[in-house]
């Protein structure tokens, strides 16, 4: 149950939802063991799969109550929810967030915009621009084409699948040439959605890109 304290959960709820704290994978934000040693740390899918972007924190663990808060946004019609998330990522990035940042969201194809009413992504980078000041372009990124749902493929079908399907927004060049970028996005699984879009910021003049996300899909072990 959203509230309006204890960044937005009740008490059942809070205890419910796991919230990613101490060391954690530098390029994704997964949660590891041991205490940092001054050296970067990346948990092994990272090191087998090096990420094309720099730095990468999430919020919440996808499971127990973070998935059902993260179903509820994407598919429950309760877009609500973004507004205490923003609060939550901001805490979650506070070691990569850095003035003069970019934040944009992982893009939606409009036909499922038309669908679904909402990007909970640009709900999600909208709210944690508000929560830190700062600057957002909610159409950084485009989707050229619809692309299947990701959920069941393997790494290398879904990096096809997105193949192409991403690209910098045209009139929007200008604005993300030389900056850091910063994509916003609900949940990382295997990575290859946000690995499309850092090519498509990267192709579009980017000078760096990071990443921050609600949730991050985790193997257990």
């Amino acid at each position: 149950m959203l509230v309006e304290s204890d960044f937005g959960l009740c008490p059942p709820c809070w205890r419910d939802t796991p919230f990613i704290g101490g060391t954690v994978c530098e390029s994704c934000g997964t949660p590891l063991p041991g205490e940092p040693d001054g050296f970067r740390i990346e948990c092994d899918e990272c090191m087998e799969r090096p990420r094309p972007w720099g730095d990468g924190r999430a919020a919440l663990l996808y499971r127990d109550g973070a998935r059902e808060l993260i179903l509820g946004l994407k598919h429950g019609d309760r877009p609500e929810i973004a507004v205490p998330a923003g609060e939550w990522m901001a805490r979650a990035g506070r070691e990569i967030l850095r003035d003069g940042l970019l934040v944009a969201p992982v893009p939606l194809h409009w036909r499922r915009l038309l669908r679904r009413r909402y990007n909970q992504s640009a709900l999600l980078a909208r709210s944690l621009a508000r929560a830190t000041g700062l600057e957002l372009c909610p159409d950084l990124l485009e989707r050229t084409r619809p692309t299947p749902k990701l959920d069941s493929m393997t790494v290398e079908e879904r990096v096809a699948a997105l193949s192409q399907a991403i690209r910098p927004h045209p009139k929007r060049r200008q604005l993300m040439a030389g900056r850091a970028v910063l994509l916003v996005d609900d949940v990382m699984t295997s990575g290859a959605t946000l690995t499309a879009c850092t090519a498509a910021a990267l192709a579009g003049g980017a000078a760096e890109v990071h990443i921050l996300t609600l949730a991050r899909v985790a193997k257990d072990g």
